[in-house]
């Protein structure tokens, strides 16, 4: 047993030591660690890629499996890209099918938009009436398992797989929730995602709410027709709470509704072509109208644009919490047939020249979400409530009274509907955030008059 021992130690030692020889033409290179920002030399990108071969011909050579060139440059792709940033990826054949059935096809899914914060799988924000949303799941959330597989070390696009898939089926999301004492179990049924982009609704008959939940294609359109049919409006609030973004077109073309001239977004990168200014246009621009947009750390990309313009542009004031920050442009580039690269070609930048980049959009006027808690009036009785009051009194002396005054109030609840055309002074008050932006906006309204 010694003696076995001693070979296999032998054998260590030598394979260590051929290893150490293998790498012996680059152990020389120069320590580059100070120049990671700075573009290589012929020499650093020759003797760089030979230590990848080598690297390659050890393990295919050493490793204690059969191993696949082939899957090993695959793996050492996605790797490489995983290692760039959290957006960029390598897409393998399959990769590259399930991309083309998410953009071209119908599929199952969750309705929730995700991304990495802090190296940890995290929910930018549930889409609106989607399975996500009506099982509960928070923007803010970190995915610590889908099923039984831990998320740690997972890849975006991986996680995304796994949460996707028939229609019906079912999965569980177990989570990490800010303020719960241990981890939560989130039973979800998948089904098709259809999203209605464009909410609308009216506060007091003087204030139009509109709520952006995402930025697909119809959303300039809406917000337009909107704004059409509630012409007599004196303020705007523009909800983009919970949306993680879309087309940037869609979101350059909601800023141009407000602003007449300038540069709403601008987009650079490493290469000329992806240099781009996005400029508002005159025509068609509501100049006049207080708005004022509601935000949380939800709100991602195209929603950063969206708020991070107006407010470089003086034209709102941005209401809520933090928003997610991320402010990178991907493009996805076919590597021979059935293959790709998810790209991070830029960034974009607000009018300010501010990136939104990790950093977000910070609101004007900073708000928790909450609720706001009625006291009733001190004073029980008021002039107008005497009659009402001395009637029922009455009624609780006579017995037969009572019971009419019940059969007459069950009429009545039977009788009355909900009209989900409006946002009520009672669910204002379930919702701390939307309430201080009225009052806001009103404080706007009033300051404009005259003007």
């Amino acid at each position: 047993m010694i003696k076995k021992s001693k070979k296999v130690i032998i054998a260590g030692l030598v394979s260590t030591l051929t290893a150490a020889y293998m790498f012996g033409s680059f152990a020389q290179a120069k320590d580059t660690t100070d120049k990671t920002h700075e573009p290589s030399t012929a020499k650093e990108k020759l003797e760089a890629y030979i230590k990848f071969t080598q690297i390659l011909n050890v393990i295919e050579s050493q490793y204690v499996d059969d191993v696949n060139t082939t899957d090993l440059v695959d793996k050492a792709l996605k790797g490489l890209l995983a290692n760039l940033d959290s957006h960029s990826s390598f897409m393998d054949t399959k990769a590259f099918k399930d991309l083309s059935v998410q953009t071209k096809g119908e599929f199952g899914g969750l309705g929730i938009s995700i991304g990495m914060k802090d190296g940890a799988l995290t929910v930018i924000a549930p889409i609106k009436d989607t399975p996500a949303f009506h099982a509960g799941i928070k923007a803010g959330d970190i995915i610590l398992k889908i099923n039984d597989s831990a998320t740690i070390g997972m890849s975006i696009d991986d996680s995304v797989k796994m949460m996707r898939g028939k229609p019906k089926t079912s999965l569980v999301l177990t989570i990490i929730r800010k303020g719960e004492p241990k981890p939560l179990e989130i039973k979800i049924v998948r089904d098709i995602i259809k999203i209605q982009s464009v909410y609308t609704k009216t506060i007091e008959d003087t204030i139009l709410y509109v709520h952006v939940t995402s930025f697909d294609q119809k959303v300039v359109e809406g917000v337009q027709n909107a704004m059409k049919e509630h012409n007599a409006t004196k303020g705007m609030i523009l909800d983009l709470r919970n949306n993680p973004g879309g087309l940037l077109d869609q979101a350059v073309g909601l800023v141009d509704l407000f602003v007449e001239e300038g540069v709403i977004v601008s987009q650079k990168g490493k290469l000329e072509s992806e240099n781009l200014n996005y400029r508002a246009h005159k025509e068609n621009t509501d100049t006049k109208t207080p708005i004022v947009v509601l935000v949380n750390g939800g709100s991602a990309s195209a929603s950063e644009i969206v708020s991070g313009a107006l407010q470089d542009f003086n034209r709102t004031i941005v209401v809520g919490e933090k928003t997610f920050g991320k402010g990178s442009v991907q493009v996805v580039m076919p590597i021979g047939e059935d293959e790709a690269l998810k790209l991070t070609v830029a960034r974009y930048y607000l009018p300010s020249g501010r990136t939104i980049q990790a950093v977000g959009v910070t609101p004007d006027i900073n708000v928790p979400l909450g609720k706001i808690d009625l006291i009733e009036d001190p004073v029980l009785l008021k002039e107008s409530d005497l009659k009402k009051h001395l009637e029922s009194e009455l009624s609780k002396i006579d017995v037969n009274a009572t019971r009419e005054a019940n059969t007459l109030l069950k009429v009545d609840s039977n009788e009355t509907k909900v009209d989900d055309t409006i946002i009520t002074e009672s669910q204002l008050y379930k919702d701390l955030q939307l309430k201080s932006a009225v009052q806001i906006l009103k404080a706007l309204i009033i300051t404009n008059k005259g003007k």
